[in-house]
């Protein structure tokens, strides 16, 4: 069988990523876990797109060059992917050199086929989405997309002959009904080529934006970057680079798209591959957005919810399981802290964790771990019948992509287990009735097995510890299926989900307020919140004032010596932000120049700048003395900006 493949979008390295991308990757990666449970080999690829308009100008509002930009927010976003347990099996850089020869030998295939014309051009343009439009696209005069200002360019451009391939990408999607999913996207694109269908500018003069990969044909030019991105998805998989990977990759099963580039999808991408002669994908499925409030989470908007903020709070499988949880694919869905606790409570904390707490403390006080066999007769059967029919349509929900459905299904199924752990109440059954106490535990512990093996996918590392618990092996897919020997010895232990506090949560995400002279924490009055002649009470400071005090991770980018200063270096640090920090301290007597970049550090991050030796300093780090001098102090393998708390 081939293997499934299956792309997110490639994510611009302008700035950090959002909650929006952060759930299309995981939902890839995901789709990829519950293909290998199956037995199925799976490849998942992801990314960073690194050229265009965007990318540049955020380069030069840094002050580094655009290469420098893409290279520290490349490593990054895989920090990101690290903490959130993504694993993808090639990741890209579109300034990969591999993808720089596909890229200009596509192009001049294209070229060389007569896809491609030079002509003047004057329309509309958005920066931010680096799109042209006409002026019937506009909404109240701004860009469709993002709703900014737009501006009047006229230039001479290369362009593709996307409407000679109009009539054949309509006659496509009509015979492959499952070619764009959900079918209302499938509509929308259909709707779309009602109208004619204009070529598509596939060039960027290197006057106005030299940032791109040339264009093998004509040098004055760059190519348009979604030309350039879309491509990732072939190159990836390893076209003019290892043809018998890509052989055995292409088609792509699914690529994962975000409804606003459905157009550059569903449109640019086939009719190029069709001019290209090579097989369009196998399917679309396009997801709703993740909303802040009533509008969609955008970088360009700014705002977003870092994904960091939350993992931090809440522990990566729970934040992976409420983002699949949560969205249903084909619709939007709004983000609160107080909708993710409640879901992790109800789900994960009651429905999940108190069953299994309960079956193991009850197996462990009373059958020292070792239960009879599952017969499934608990409840008449009905248990065992609910779970095999789970199983049974499972692959069906998968090949629909409906992951929302086959969890709603698998709670649905430890619903109806806690139901009957009431009814038939084993902790009062086992006084009287050991034997039959002993198979409703045994059934129990069962159908917890199976749950964890069809939410392995989901929350990785949880469910392992659960599985474990119960004394069952690793998820395969021949465990997808009720066994009546499907645990060994059992074992109780801590809750495995523990109930959030929503209060102490939202108060946890509340940004620090800002720190200033004025507000500068005062040593405590002695008698009320430390005894003044106690070493550890002497200046004591209240939670609040603490609270104002913003801690992160950073990593030392470069250091050198002020001149005419022997005690201090200035440092540029990647605090998680776009722009490096300058930061002067006075740990020259202690650490070399040339021994500090790479090294993690702890910064104070929301000091009020100050001018030191004439240099503005934009934080402090952290260190304590010791004998052997300044210790800098490491918060050990974290991504830059990861707070400190």
């Amino acid at each position: 069988m081939k293997p499934y493949y299956i792309t997110t979008p490639i994510y611009y390295v302008n700035s950090d990523l959002h909650l929006g991308h952060a759930y299309t990757t995981v939902l890839a990666d995901v789709f990829t876990r519950f293909h290998r449970l199956l037995g199925r080999e799976a490849f998942f690829l992801t990314g960073d797109d690194e050229h265009g308009q965007k990318v540049l100008e955020a380069a030069q509002r840094a002050g580094i060059s655009p290469k420098e930009l893409c290279d520290r927010m490349s490593v990054r976003f895989r920090d990101l992917w690290t903490r959130l347990n993504i694993d993808y099996s090639h990741y890209i850089r579109t300034t990969d050199p591999g993808h720089v020869t596909v890229v200009q030998a596509m192009l001049q295939r294209l070229h060389d086929g007569g896809h491609l014309y030079a002509a003047d051009y004057e329309g509309q343009y958005c920066v931010p989405c680096e799109r042209f439009y006409t002026e019937k696209d506009l909404v109240d005069g701004g860009c469709p997309e993002c709703h900014r200002p737009v501006e009047l360019l006229k230039e001479r451009n290369w362009y593709f002959r996307m409407s000679a391939f109009q009539d054949w990408l309509v006659a496509h999607i009509e015979a492959n009904p499952d070619f764009i999913l959900p079918h209302t996207r499938r509509n929308e694109v259909l709707g779309f080529l009602r109208q004619p269908l204009r070529d598509l500018c596939i060039s960027r003069n290197k006057e106005r934006m030299s940032w791109g990969i040339e264009l093998p044909f004509d040098t004055d030019y760059v190519c348009y970057v979604w030309v350039d991105a879309l491509l990732n998805y072939v190159s990836g998989a390893g076209l003019g680079q290892d043809g018998e990977r890509f052989q055995s990759l292409w088609p792509a099963d699914a690529h994962l798209i975000g409804k606003d580039i459905l157009t550059t999808h569903c449109v640019y991408w086939p009719t190029l591959l069709k001019a290209l002669d090579i097989e369009a994908p196998k399917s679309f499925l396009i997801h709703g957005w993740w909303l802040a409030g009533e509008q969609k989470m955008s970088k360009s908007l700014g705002n977003v919810v870092q994904p960091l903020d939350l993992i931090d709070r809440v522990g990566v499988d729970a934040f992976r399981f409420f983002l699949i949880r949560e969205m249903v694919p084909w619709n939007d869905s709004s983000f609160s802290a107080e909708l993710l606790v409640k879901r992790v409570n109800t789900d994960l904390a009651n429905d999940l964790g108190n069953l299994l707490s309960r079956v193991t403390n009850l197996a462990a006080r009373h059958f020292d771990g070792n239960l009879p066999a599952a017969t499934g007769a608990t409840g008449g059967g009905a248990l065992r019948q609910a779970a095999e029919l789970l199983v049974e349509g499972m692959e069906q929900r998968l090949e629909r992509m409906d992951l929302y459905g086959l969890l709603e299904q698998v709670f649905g199924l430890l619903r109806l287990g806690n139901q009957w752990m009431e009814q038939c109440a084993p902790w009062k059954l086992v006084k009287t009735e050991a034997e039959a106490a002993g198979h409703v535990l045994a059934d129990m512990a069962e159908l917890l097995r199976l749950c964890a093996s069809l939410l392995h996918p989901v929350m990785p590392v949880l469910c392992t510890r659960m599985l474990e618990r119960l004394g069952a092996e690793a998820p395969a897919r021949d465990g997808l299926c009720w066994k009546e020997r499907g645990v060994g010895r059992i074992v109780h232990g801590d809750p495995l989900v523990p109930r959030m506090d929503e209060e102490a949560f939202l108060a946890s995400l509340a940004p620090p307020a800002e720190s200033t002279t004025a507000d500068a924490p005062v040593p405590a009055a002695p008698g009320k919140t430390g005894d003044s002649s106690s070493p550890v009470g002497e200046g004591l400071i209240a939670f609040g004032d603490f609270g104002k005090v913003k801690l992160v991770a950073a990593r030392i980018l470069a250091a050198q010596p002020v001149k005419g200063a022997d005690r201090v270096l200035q440092l540029s640090v990647d605090c998680g932000e776009v722009q490096a920090r300058t930061i002067v301290a006075g740990i020259a007597a202690d650490h070399a120049p040339e021994s500090l970049p790479g090294r993690m550090i702890c910064v104070v991050a929301n000091l009020e700048p100050a001018k030191i030796r004439g240099i503005l300093s934009q934080g402090m780090l952290l260190a304590a003395k010791g004998p052997q001098g300044l210790a800098l102090l490491d918060p050990g393998p974290v991504p830059p900006g990861t707070p400190i708390g």
